[in-house]
């Protein structure tokens, strides 16, 4: 084994930086475009005809990116090395008729996306970011981040039973959060606002995909700052760390039997059907014509994707000190022990015996622990890209990740080794 991974804070200073400058998925893969363009990928549409050049390529579709390098000398049947990742978290999300209030208060009506914990969004200092449609069919992207919105708690006076029952909350009556006062709403406002907000002339906004932040910035946490809180970790942590591992690799010169790729998918918090998500054609088409643009046939695609591994890369939990029970009594991942290896029988993760040997040879290789994840029998376990992937493309799939506490809060916990521990392991997966 080579030696350990030294644990770099300085990459885990970009991940908290990257958290806070990607309050939507827009913004997100807007972030992941401006790295690698400085890696010296370009953009390519997918309107226009490819070729079949070395060096590094990505396209942009709504809230997804996938990029990919060209070696140099690669054949049309060289395979594919593909880290998964998605670019979406649970939020709050704006309503096609947004403007809302009552009794003096003046509101925006929203509605829920994902599968949020729902408390931690109330009495929160909330910001509004996404995505502007201009009249022309062009898009804006628009972040109001600072102390706009907020979804107030009732108070404990006026429900006693809360301590003792629990905290109930009505989706649709409870969590639609206030940005001001007045009687009168009037249709129009919010959009007016961000009109205003983002420079764009009055009435020129005909469409809309803007979601709820939270402001507070990702912080250290813990007496030696071992611990990383912040938002939408579930999934961007895996989304920095494709992108930081592809534009090494890229960077590396060194020689290349596989062409790496990074697919992060919008739209994996409900399910992934979508022309952005994993259940989606974008990966298989940008796959395949990279092939054909190589001069490759269709018995070249199918050979690429024969022998192509893809990492579906995506948070999972730590063990809770609260609630260990919850979890599998032989199996407690801990925050800075690595990444995970996630495994379920019944194939709501994708890895199985081979796929494992696949993963512990990266880590091996980067000089990185890893864990094994697995549910308790007596608990449901979630799901991944990595199953969609698996049986849309052919392609064997592996399910990792990073482990965290608090998954689908407004405000999740990591530990702050584990980002630059998970991307030194798909650096190497990458390489080959």
């Amino acid at each position: 084994m080579s030696a350990p991974a030294r644990f770099d804070r300085g990459h885990t200073d970009d991940l908290m930086s990257f958290l806070a400058a990607s309050p939507s998925p827009y913004h997100a893969v807007a972030n992941t475009a401006e790295r690698l363009e400085k890696a010296g990928f370009r953009q390519v549409a997918e309107t226009d005809a490819w070729d079949g050049t070395h060096g590094g390529k990505y396209v942009l579709r709504g809230g997804a990116i996938v990029a990919w390098y060209v070696p140099e000398g690669a054949e049309a049947h060289t395979p594919f090395h593909i880290i998964g990742a998605h670019t979406d978290s649970p939020s709050l999300r704006v309503k096609p008729r947004p403007d809302s209030g009552a009794h003096g208060w003046r509101q925006i009506a929203v509605e829920i996306y994902g599968g949020p914990l729902l408390n931690s969004w109330l009495d929160r200092d909330l910001g509004l970011a996404g995505r502007l449609t201009l009249r022309d069919g062009s898009f804006v992207l628009v972040n109001v981040d600072r102390p706009l919105l907020r979804v107030p708690q009732l108070a404990i006076h006026l429900d006693r039973s809360v301590g003792s029952e629990g905290l109930k909350l009505d989706k649709q009556r409870h969590l639609q959060p206030v940005w001001g006062l007045g009687d009168q709403v009037r249709d129009g406002d919010l959009i007016a606002f961000l009109e205003q907000e983002a420079g764009l002339a009055a009435g020129s906004v005909t469409g809309w995909d803007l979601m709820t932040h939270p402001v507070e910035s990702p912080a250290y946490l813990g007496r030696d700052r071992e611990l990383v809180a912040g938002p939408r970790m579930d999934n961007l942590l895996s989304v920095h760390a494709g992108a930081a591992a592809l534009t090494a690799v890229a960077a590396s010169g060194a020689p290349l039997t596989r062409i790496p790729v990074l697919a992060a998918f919008d739209h994996e918090e409900n399910g992934s059907q979508s022309d952005t998500g994993a259940d989606g054609p974008l990966l298989g088409s940008v796959l395949e014509r990279s092939v054909l643009a190589r001069g490759g046939t269709f018995e070249d695609r199918a050979r690429a994707f024969a022998a192509s591994v893809c990492l579906s890369s995506d948070t999972g939990h730590a063990v809770h000190p609260n609630y260990a029970e919850r979890h599998d009594p032989t199996h407690h991942p801990r925050v800075n022990g690595g990444p995970l290896l996630k495994v379920n029988v019944n194939n709501r993760y994708a890895t199985d015996g081979s796929g494992r040997a696949v993963f512990a040879a990266a880590c091996e290789k980067a000089g990185v622990p890893f864990q094994s994840f697995v549910s308790n029998n007596s608990m449901p376990c979630g799901t991944t890209i990595g199953p969609i992937t698996a049986a849309r493309h052919g392609i064997r799939t592996v399910d990792i990740g990073v482990a965290i506490l608090s998954m689908h809060s407004v405000r999740e916990l990591c530990g702050a080794d584990d980002p630059f521990l998970l991307a030194n392991a798909l650096t190497a997966f990458l390489e080959g």
